[in-house]
């Protein structure tokens, strides 16, 4: 069989394909416990750097990879929403910051959230029913005029994409294309440095996670930007991408599919409501969580402490699905899958989802003197 394959056989290549990647990536965070919420306390808490260059080392992998698949015309970058012309910074920054303070009190993003409702924690499945649910409420919800008069409507509309190295090519001259790839050799050689400084910090399984994290995000941008591709969709004669939410390529991002996973379980009977690439990878982030948790012995069942710690939890979840939707994406959405493709907003989110966990740290601290 040839590309491109029918529209139903691209949709399905495309959602299998989403829950084989979420099964990998589900192991591979419980077996490593890669958690960017976890290396930006280490970090910031006592100056831990093994989580942390596992996050530097899955994003070189994944900048890497992505760029050879635009080279390669395995990816049309400029559909995908990292490189909108509509750069909503200050969604991205106010969004990444809502969203990295909500992780903190969370115990964990969604991505890892999933990863521990799988292997047995009941704190997390209530977390993510708290994120699912806000996030329906901003995406299409009570809560979506308020994100979109506060922050949306202050975005800058570009005459090209919003990528980094188009934007260097702007200012600077030359091609974007030499630009893209100056900025993942200098990423490269950065991360070269770092790790090999604090090489005694890291194990096998820092090397494993960042690694296999990053292929995770270049596999899925070639699975919906290549596989999921029809030239001509034969309803209605346009290209699309078949599959995914947003019918454009979509690597690794969590807070919207969340939402999306709600709205299929509570609308079932709804034949407009279909499970979607991001749905796929939700649920197979769970499966292979819980499959490598038996396998490890390591399925805990565990429970809130005290009210506190429910009340954490609870506004965790709230702002990281009201942050995740006005950042345009979570700490992997936007923090790998959009750093990938060197988007601006993608900077931005990351920026302020640093600053929204220092903050929320911070906030820890006070409560515990």
């Amino acid at each position: 069989m040839t590309l491109p394959f029918s529209a139903e056989i691209a949709s399905q290549i495309v959602a299998w394909g989403g829950l084989s990647i979420g099964i990998a990536l589900g192991a591979v965070a419980q077996s490593t416990k890669f958690c960017t919420m976890g290396a930006l306390a280490d970090w910031f808490t006592y100056g831990g750097t093994s989580r942390l260059l596992m996050w530097v080392l899955a994003v070189a992998v994944a900048a890497t990879g992505s760029l050879l698949l635009i080279d390669a015309g395995w990816l049309d970058a400029t559909k995908t929403n990292a490189w909108s012309t509509r750069l909503l910074w200050l969604s991205n920054v106010a969004g990444g910051l809502i969203f990295g303070f909500g992780m903190v009190l969370a115990s964990g993003c969604p991505q890892r959230n999933l990863v521990k409702a799988g292997a047995g924690n009941l704190k997390a499945w209530v977390t993510l029913l708290v994120v699912a649910v806000t996030a329906q409420m901003s995406l299409r919800g009570v809560l979506s005029e308020a994100r979109i008069a506060l922050f949306d409507s202050f975005g800058t509309t570009l005459n090209h994409p919003q990528d980094v190295g188009s934007t260097l090519a702007l200012w600077i001259g030359g091609s974007p294309t030499q630009w893209r790839w100056i900025v993942v050799c200098a990423y490269l050689m950065f991360t070269g440095v770092a790790l090999y400084r604090h090489r005694s910090s890291m194990d096998a399984s820092n090397w494993l996670g960042g690694a296999a994290v990053g292929a995770l995000v270049v596999g899925a941008w070639a699975l919906t930007g290549h596989l999921g591709y029809l030239p001509e969709h034969p309803d209605t004669l346009e290209s699309t991408w078949m599959g995914t939410y947003s019918h454009r390529p979509e690597a690794l991002t969590f807070a919207a599919p969340i939402a999306h996973s709600l709205d299929l379980l509570t609308l079932w009977s709804d034949h407009n409501n279909v499970a979607t690439y991001g749905v796929f990878v939700c649920l197979g982030t769970i499966l292979g969580s819980a499959a490598m948790a038996v396998a490890r012995k390591e399925v805990r069942v565990e429970s809130f402490h005290d009210k506190t710690d429910l009340a954490n939890h609870l506004v965790g979840g709230a702002l990281m699905g009201f942050g995740g939707v006005t950042a345009m994406g979570c700490s992997i959405g936007q923090g790998i899958s959009g750093l990938s493709l060197q988007s601006m907003g993608a900077v931005f989110a990351v920026a302020g989802i640093v600053c929204g966990a220092w903050l929320a740290l911070r906030f820890q601290s006070w409560q515990l003197d």
